[in-house]
């Protein structure tokens, strides 16, 4: 992963976490990008288009 990263605090309820740490867990992820991973297929289903360097970023990390 690039080391180009916006770092930045998020709060999330602990059952949010659990579930989303559960998640990683059976993806074989990080927490940190399970969440990049989950924001990034919400957008992708609301048509929301990321710019090319995300969209290249995407096809190097098989969508992840």
């Amino acid at each position: 992963m690039p080391s180009e990263r916006k770092a930045f605090a998020l709060r999330l309820d602990p059952t949010l976490h659990d579930a989303i740490a559960r998640l990683a867990n059976a993806e074989l992820r990080s927490v940190n990008a399970e969440i990049e991973f989950l924001l990034r297929e919400a957008l992708r289903v609301r048509g929301v288009k990321l710019g090319e360097k995300a969209a290249a970023e995407d096809n190097n990390n098989g969508g992840e």
